[in-house]
C-alpha cells in the first residue's frame, strides 16, 4: 500500500482498504451483477448488448437511439478491455516464476505467447471440455487461497474489524485525494464482473451463483483479510502479501498454482467475447460468421474461429508491444469501469420498462448504482494516458465497425426494397 497509493501500513488504512475492497465485492458483483444484472437475460443469454436489446423494446425511437448508443459503447468497451485481460493474466502468471527463476525474465514473451497459443488452441473444444480441464485447478486454488488466508485470520483475528462498512467510510474521510486514487487499484478486485455477465450464456445463473456465493466470494474475502492480518503484524510484507502469506516449503507449488490459475481466468473473457460476437451478429452490427456449437444441451455454449484467432492475433501483439504486465496495468481498468456505468443504466431501465417496477424504486436503484460506479470510474480516469488509451482505442475501432455495418445494411436493404 505504502509504494502505490501514499499511505503507510497503519492500522487505520488496512482496516480501510480491505473494508472497501470487501463491500465492493458484495455492492457490486454480489448485490448489483448476480442479484439484479442477471434476472435481465435472453433466452438464458447475458451481456451489455442482451441489456441493450431488451431496454428497447418498450420505449420511444429517441429513447431507443440511446439505448442502442450507450449499449454498442459498452460492448465496444468490453472488446478492448478483453484483449488486455489474457495478456496481463499470462504475462503476470510467467512473471511470478521469476521469484525462484530470475533467468526467465527474457522468456516472458515467447513463454507467454507459448501458454497463450495453447489456451486458444483448446477454444475449438467447447466450455465444458475445458471446464472439466480446468474446474479441478480452480477448485484448488480458492481452497488455498481460503486456507491460506485463514491461517493468518487466526493468527492476528484483530484484521476481521475491518468488515465494518464504517472503516471504508473512515478511510476515505481520513485519507481523502489517496482513498480516491486507491479505487484506481481496488477495482482490479471487480473487473472480472463485466465477462461473468456475457458468459451466463455459457455456464447459466445457477452455476455462476452457486459458484459464487459457496466458493469464490468466501475464498477472495479469506485471503484479502489473511493478507491485512499479515501486515498488520509484519509491515515489510507490503513487498509481497500473498506469497508471503505461504511457509517457505509451499512457495514453489503455490507459484505453479497461481501461474495456472491467472492463465484459466482468461477463459472466462474469451467465452464472453464468442456470447458477445454472436449477440452482435444477430442484432445486425457484425457481418455473419462461422459459430460453432459444442454443447447439445447448452445452447450458448459455442465457438467462434474468426473470433478467436483474430483475438490471439491482437493479444500477441499486445505482449510483444508491452513486454511486461506492469506495463500494461495502467490501461486495465478503465474501460470495464465504463461499461459498468452503462450497464447500471441499461439494466435499471429493463426493470421499468420490461419488469414494470415502480419508478421511485427504480431511480433509487440506479442512484446507488451510480454513486459507486462513477466513482470508480473517475478514479481510473488517471490511467488514460499512461495506458488506458489502449482498450479505448480498440473499443472506437469496434464501435466504428459495428455502427457502420449497420448502417451500411441498412442502406442496402432500402436500396433493395
Amino acid at each position: 500500500m505504502s509504494g502505490q497509493f501514499g499511505f503507510g501500513v497503519e492500522r487505520d488504512a488496512v482496516f480501510g482498504f480491505l473494508s472497501l475492497i470487501f463491500w465492493l465485492l458484495i455492492f457490486v458483483v454480489s448485490i448489483k451483477y448476480l442479484t439484479f444484472v442477471m434476472r435481465a437475460d435472453n433466452a438464458g443469454e447475458g451481456g451489455i448488448l442482451t441489456l441493450m436489446s431488451l431496454a428497447g423494446r418498450n420505449t420511444s425511437a429517441r429513447t431507443t437511439s440511446m439505448l442502442v448508443i450507450m449499449g454498442l459503447i459498452g460492448g465496444s468497451f468490453f472488446y478492448g478491455e478483453v484483449v488486455i485481460t489474457p495478456a496481463i493474466s499470462v504475462m503476470s502468471a510467467i512473471e511470478g516464476l521469476e521469484i525462484v527463476a530470475p533467468q526467465l525474465d527474457t522468456w516472458i514473451v515467447p513463454l507467454s505467447i507459448i501458454v497463450l497459443t495453447l489456451l486458444f488452441m483448446i477454444q475449438k473444444h467447447g466450455t465444458a471440455m475445458v471446464g472439466k480441464l480446468f474446474a479441478p485447478i480452480m477448485l484448488t486454488w480458492f481452497l488455498i487461497l481460503a486456507g491460506l488466508g485463514l491461517r493468518s485470520i487466526i493468527a492476528n483475528p484483530e484484521v476481521l474489524h475491518a468488515l465494518n462498512p464504517m472503516w471504508a467510510v473512515h478511510f476515505f474521510l481520513e485519507y481523502k485525494t489517496v482513498s480516491f486514487i486507491a479505487l484506481g487499484a481496488v477495482v482490479l478486485s471487480i473487473t472480472g464482473v463485466e465477462a461473468l455477465y456475457a458468459d451466463m450464456g455459457h455456464f447459466g445463473k445457477f452455476p455462476i451463483r452457486l459458484a459464487w456465493f459457496t466458493v469464490v466470494l468466501p475464498s477472495l474475502t479469506l485471503n484479502y483479510f489473511g493478507q491485512g492480518a499479515l501486515l498488520l503484524k509484519n509491515p515489510e510484507a507490503i513487498k509481497n502479501p500473498f506469497f508471503l502469506l505461504a511457509p517457505d516449503w509451499a512457495l514453489i507449488p503455490l507459484l505453479i498454482i497461481a501461474a495456472l490459475a491467472t492463465v484459466i481466468a482468461s477463459q472466462a473473457v474469451i467465452s464472453g467475447v464468442f456470447s458477445l460476437t454472436r449477440q452482435a451478429v444477430r442484432l445486425g452490427y457484425l457481418s455473419p460468421m462461422r459459430i460453432i456449437h459444442t454443447s447439445e444441451m447448452e445452447s450458448g455454449q459455442i465457438y467462434i474461429p474468426f473470433v478467436n484467432w483474430m483475438l490471439y492475433v491482437a493479444v500477441v501483439i499486445v505482449i510483444v508491444s508491452f513486454e511486461h504486465s506492469s506495463n500494461l496495468a495502467a490501461a486495465y481498468g478503465i474501460a470495464v469501469t465504463g461499461t459498468m456505468v452503462l450497464t447500471s443504466i441499461l439494466s435499471t431501465t429493463v426493470a421499468r420498462q420490461n419488469w414494470h417496477w415502480n419508478k421511485y424504486f427504480v431511480a433509487l436503484i440506479l442512484i446507488a448504482f451510480l454513486c459507486v460506479d462513477i466513482p470508480l470510474f473517475t478514479a481510473n480516469l488517471d490511467k488514460l494516458l499512461s495506458g488506458g488509451w489502449l482498450p479505448l482505442s480498440l473499443g472506437t475501432v469496434m464501435f466504428i465497425v459495428m455502427t457502420t455495418w449497420k448502417s451500411e445494411r441498412f442502406r442496402l436493404l432500402r436500396a433493395d426494397a
